[in-house]
Formats: structure tokens, C-alpha cells, sequence
């Protein structure tokens, strides 16, 4: 089904820390799709967000250990987050919030130190910060000469069978010491809340971008969605990559290029491979995932990054349409992901 495009309506500004783009078909609903899309995305910052210290979220990871009451919202965000690890095998794993501290993501992205262009990312010494392990290392000296470096390594690995959820009572309940962070799954699924409250409400088209992972509802243009795909959201039309159309559903962009920051000597991102609690180092720099829903995109886009060599025989089997970009710059399809121009 296509809708009758008059005129498309377009509206874009900042929430849950990056970009909004709002795109409906009826441009005269454009002020009430914003305003709809505009509570459902403080709704979900206000119950999940890891930076603000009045959320559901914080209120959690601070009473870690203890059995805690909290809003319905945050219960389905962790619901998905728990269905994501289980569908990845635990590729996607909510229960790194102190492994992403501890690689210094402790703020809002934008806070944080950018990274120098020329440095390795996370290969020298401070991975061993990012792995959630904290070491200390005493220089000893015998007679002028120095004695062998002995070495204290502590490290924490909840994992996400860890955290006890109970809908009807609307409660969770982490171990203590261990801090939840919802960011590979949140931003998608409020993308998907977000495009069909607003196709609920007034019907017709509508597209929901959040920093590049999208959610279409309703019947699409003439010649569909058009989207351009490449490393980064922010980047122009003119930005290497691919423009695709899609219809409906989901698409979503995993990338290591994006989310950067400095952590001593060493370039960071926001990528873990639960595995060891440190930034991925696999093939793939960027992934694009098609699938029914932003939520299912995404989670396959992120633990492709995860899965690295493996992505490809992966996703071909779950039949999810990908573009993977690894790190020299080689492009590689994976289903009915339409070939390169």
C-alpha cells in the first residue's frame, strides 16, 4: 500500500542525546505527530535514561540488590533488553553499565573528550579499564634493580540471567554491584513506540529517526523512505554509502566510527563485546540491518559488530537484509540487500 503524498511534512531536534527526524505524509499533522513523538521520547528518557539521575534507570543501578518498584515503562524496556541478550546468546547484553564507566562512557557522549584522529582504538594498556577490570601494579626496587610487577586483577561478569523482572509487580532487581544500561536497545524501541503512536493517532505515513535508527509506520511515499546509509547519521547526501527506499518496519546502523571518545591514550566506543567488557575489535566498522521493526534491526546490527566474522552466516540465516562495511572499507551484502550502484 502506498500513501497519496500532498505534502510531506519534516521536522528534526534533539532528544535521549542525539537526533530526532520526524517525516509524516499529511504535512498538516506535523505539529500534532511532533507533539507525539516529542512525549513518547520524554517518557522513555525520563524512565531509561543513564544519565539522568531523577530516571527509573538510575534509581535501579543505585539500590542494586535490592528488589525495586518501578514504572511499567522501564519494566518493557528491560524486557526488551533481556529478549535482545537472549536472542544474540548474549552478544547484546544489558548488564555492562560498569564496564561502560569504566571505559570512561560515564556521561552524555557529547560530554566527553572526542577522539584523536591517529590513535589506536583501545589496543594499549587502558583496555584493560574497559574490560571492568581494575588492576594495580606496584613498582618494587631490591638493591637498585627492579623487582618483577605483581599484579591484582579484579574483574565482574553478571551477565543478563542475572536480573530478576516481575511485570505484574512491576519490579526489578539486579545484583548488587552491577548497573543496567539500556543504550543498544532503547533508542530503537522508542523509535518504534514513537512511529506508531503517531500512526495511531492521525493516521497516514510517518517516520521516526533516532541518530539513524528508524521506524516507518503506516503507508510509505510513492518510492518509499528514502535513506541514505553510511557511517555516520549526520553525515550528507553525499557522505559514502547508499541511498535504499524501504516500505515499512525497520533499519538500523551499528558503527564503531560514531561514538568516540578519548580514555587516556586510547580511543574508545560504546560497542562492548560482553565477552571481555572492552570495544569491540571485530571485522565490521559499520552494520545496517533490515528487519520488522527498528528494535530487531538494531539488535542485529549491534551483535553482527560483536559477532564480527560470523555476522554474515548469521544473518543470512535469521534472513535479515544487511550491508556490513569492515574496517578497510570493503562492503559486503547479505540477503535481499540490494546491490551497491
Amino acid at each position: 500500500m502506498r500513501a497519496t503524498l500532498t505534502r510531506l511534512g519534516h521536522a528534526h531536534w534533539e532528544a535521549l542525546g542525539t537526533s530526532v527526524e520526524l517525516l509524516v505524509t499529511d504535512g498538516a499533522e506535523l505539529s500534532r505527530a511532533s507533539e507525539i513523538v516529542e512525549s513518547e521520547l520524554d517518557a522513555v528518557d525520563r524512565a531509561c535514561s543513564r544519565f539522568r539521575a531523577d530516571s527509573d534507570l538510575c534509581r535501579v543501578n543505585a539500590q542494586a540488590g535490592r528488589t525495586v518498584q518501578t514504572d511499567p515503562l522501564l519494566i518493557e524496556a528491560v524486557e526488551v533488553a533481556l529478549r535482545a541478550a537472549e536472542l544474540t546468546g548474549g552478544d547484546v547484553d544489558p548488564t555492562l553499565g560498569v564496564a561502560l564507566e569504566l571505559a570512561g562512557y560515564d556521561r552524555d557522549w557529547r560530554l566527553l573528550a572526542p577522539a584523536r584522529s591517529g590513535v589506536a582504538a583501545g589496543r594499549r594498556h587502558s583496555d584493560r579499564e574497559a574490560r571492568g577490570e581494575r588492576r594495580f601494579d606496584r613498582q618494587q626496587s631490591t638493591g637498585g634493580h627492579s623487582a618483577p610487577r605483581p599484579r591484582v586483577i579484579a574483574s565482574l561478569r553478571p551477565g543478563w540471567g542475572a536480573v530478576e523482572l516481575d511485570r505484574e509487580r512491576a519490579t526489578i532487581r539486579i545484583p548488587a554491584g552491577v548497573k543496567l544500561d539500556l543504550g543498544a536497545t532503547a533508542k530503537a524501541w522508542a523509535a518504534d513506540r514513537a512511529s506508531r503512536a503517531v500512526e495511531a493517532a492521525i493516521g497516514g505515513g510517518v517516520l521516526v529517526s533516532l541518530g539513524g535508527d528508524i521506524s516507518a509506520a503506516g503507508p510509505a511515499p510513492e518510492r518509499g523512505w528514502r535513506i541514505h546509509v553510511t557511517d555516520d547519521h549526520r553525515s550528507g547526501p553525499n557522505a559514502p554509502g547508499q541511498t535504499i527506499a524501504i516500505t515499512g518496519g525497520g533499519l538500523a546502523t551499528s558503527s564503531t566510527t560514531v561514538r568516540r571518545w578519548q580514555r587516556g591514550n586510547n580511543t574508545m566506543h560504546h560497542i562492548l563485546d560482553p565477552a571481555t567488557g572492552a570495544p569491540s575489535r571485530g571485522r565490521w566498522r559499520t552494520v545496517s540491518v533490515a528487519a520488522i521493526d527498528c528494535a530487531d534491526a538494531n539488535v542485529a546490527a549491534t551483535a553482527a559488530i560483536v559477532r564480527g566474522a560470523e555476522a554474515c552466516e548469521w544473518l543470512a540465516e535469521l534472513d535479515l537484509p544487511a550491508r556490513l562495511v569492515a574496517h578497510d572499507g570493503e562492503v559486503v551484502t547479505v540477503g535481499s540487500w540490494p546491490g551497491e550502484d
